[in-house]
C-alpha cells in the first residue's frame, strides 16, 4: 500500500493505493493518527485502492468517528469493488462517499 499525503490549510488529502488489509491498516492508522489534529476535513481518496478487509474497515471508522469530533471525512472515487465492501458490511451508510 502505498499512502500519499497532502495538506491544504484544515483539509488532509490522503489518496491510498493498493491493498488496505491486515499488514497495511496500522500503517493508514498511524498516519491518520500523525495528521488528524487540529484539521476539520480529511479526503481519502480511493481510486487506486483495490481492497479493503475488516482491518481496513476498522482503521477507516476509528478515523470516522474522530472526525465526526472535530469536522468531516469523506471517501472519494471509491471503485466498484471497494463500494460493494461497503455495502454489504454497512459502512456506505455511515460514511460520506463522493
Amino acid at each position: 500500500m502505498i499512502i500519499e499525503k497532502n495538506v491544504v490549510d484544515t483539509t488532509v488529502v490522503l489518496k491510498i493505493t493498493g491493498r488496505l488489509d491486515t499488514t497495511t491498516a496500522p500503517e493508514l492508522e498511524a498516519v491518520i493518527d500523525g495528521c488528524i489534529s487540529g484539521i476539520k476535513e480529511l479526503v481519502m481518496e480511493c481510486s487506486e485502492l483495490e481492497y479493503v478487509s475488516s482491518a481496513g474497515l476498522r482503521v477507516i471508522l476509528k478515523a470516522q468517528k474522530l472526525m465526526n469530533a472535530q469536522g468531516n471525512m469523506k471517501l472519494t472515487h471509491v471503485n466498484e469493488t471497494v463500494m460493494e465492501v461497503f455495502d454489504i458490511t454497512g459502512f456506505a451508510d455511515i460514511l460520506t462517499i463522493e
